[in-house]
């Protein structure tokens, strides 16, 4: 019996049908036609636990900058960087230049004045004796010319001696008021000096430690300019910055975990102490000032640190994953699957945890699968294939 075999024609035309079904297989399997690869999560209900995260760096509350009022050179500095000191104590001290001598020229000034006021008061007790004596003998030659013993022109000469006398009395008071005026500005001349005398002298206005020397003996520094930088050790706190979009809850008094560059494996305890009314625009981010509960022994300024504020436990509520959340055009929510389908729902969200975990306020229920990852973007004709996990992502 002889075997039916096939001609070239038909065996090329059947090596093509299967080179035509293996490729529409790779391409329902693989190609853009391909259904797109998704992980999912069940919707359920629980409560987040917000948090705020941001970076901070660690500044004092209480600086103070140590320098004269005027112009001057510096003549000696008798603390250095690192040094403890207490409220008063002489920290440096200026070049005094001609204070002394101006003090002691107003010294010598007061005393002259003194002396000048002694002579007024000599000068208008001798004038109340000559009008008092005036007085009298216009009195008399005023009584003597109506009885028609002195002539008027007698009389009239008495009573201008009395308004003379009378004159140089007043003359006397005002002298010796201005004597004692003099005295007064001397007076506020030499304190003003005294002053400035003092001044020279850089005293410590609260306990602290030097963290800056800034100039040296025989340096000319201007008014205003410091010489020294002192801080205080127990006032350090925390500059921090928190992300304008998450920065819901901020409020002063809310606790806080630090955790200093210097030390990863330690939280300390602190609070939030501020909130700064301004904040920056160009970074979008809101400052808050966190205050340790209490100053670790030894932190440097200007160290960064990593701060968590927590917020009140929300209400509960669905839950979803953070990355679940997509944008689609001006809305926002998730893509739920639905009898093999995405569809996009749009939901409200709530607070967020730093665990990923986002509040769900409206828009799902308990039950529902939302997805949270997927190879390409979703949209409503999207066909779809649930996997365990994508490439890449752990299982």
């Amino acid at each position: 019996m002889k075997l039916p075999t096939f001609s070239g024609k038909w065996l090329f035309a059947l090596m093509g049908l299967l080179l035509l079904a293996g490729l529409g297989f790779v391409v329902a399997r693989s190609g853009p036609l391909a259904p797109i690869r998704v992980t999912v999560a069940e919707v359920e209900q629980g409560t987040v636990a917000p948090s705020l995260f941001g970076i901070g760096t660690v500044e004092a509350r209480r600086a103070y900058l140590i320098g004269p009022t005027v112009a001057g050179r510096v003549k000696r500095v008798l603390v250095d960087v690192g040094d403890p000191v207490r409220a008063g104590q002489l920290l440096a001290e200026m070049d005094p230049v001609d204070l002394d001598q101006r003090v002691s020229a107003l010294d010598a000034g007061l005393a002259r004045a003194r002396s000048a006021v002694a002579v007024a008061q000599a000068l208008q007790q001798d004038a109340a004796s000559k009008r008092e004596l005036a007085a009298i003998n216009a009195r008399r030659y005023t009584e003597l010319g109506a009885q028609k013993f002195v002539s008027q022109s007698v009389v009239d000469a008495k009573i201008q001696e009395e308004q003379s006398a009378r004159a140089a009395l007043e003359g006397a008071a005002a002298a010796l008021v201005g004597a004692r005026q003099d005295i007064d500005r001397l007076g506020a001349e030499r304190q003003g000096l005294r002053e400035q005398r003092a001044n020279v002298r850089l005293l410590a206005p609260s306990d602290g430690v030097v963290s800056a020397r800034e100039a040296e003996p025989g340096s000319t520094v201007v008014a205003g300019q410091a010489v020294l930088r002192l801080v205080d050790p127990a006032s350090l706190w925390l500059r921090v910055r928190f992300d304008q979009g998450r920065s819901e809850g901020l409020a002063e008094g809310l606790p806080a975990r630090i955790v200093l560059r210097s030390r990863p494996q330690t939280a300390l305890p602190g609070k939030v102490a501020r909130v700064e009314l301004v904040g920056d625009a160009i970074t979008e981010e809101r400052i808050a000032q966190v205050a340790f509960d209490g100053p670790p022994a030894v932190v440097s300024i200007g160290e960064l640190a990593e701060v968590t504020l927590d917020l009140p436990a929300a209400a509960p509520s669905p839950i979803v994953s953070n990355a679940s959340l997509k944008r689609l055009g001006e809305q926002s929510g998730v893509w739920v699957i639905d009898a093999g389908h995405p569809r996009f729902v749009a939901v409200k969200a709530g607070a967020r945890g730093l665990d990923g975990r986002v509040q769900i306020l409206d828009g799902l229920k308990d039950g529902d699968e939302v997805v949270v990852y997927s190879e390409r973007e979703l949209a409503a004709t999207s066909r779809v294939k649930v996997v365990t996990a994508l490439a890449g992502q752990k299982p």
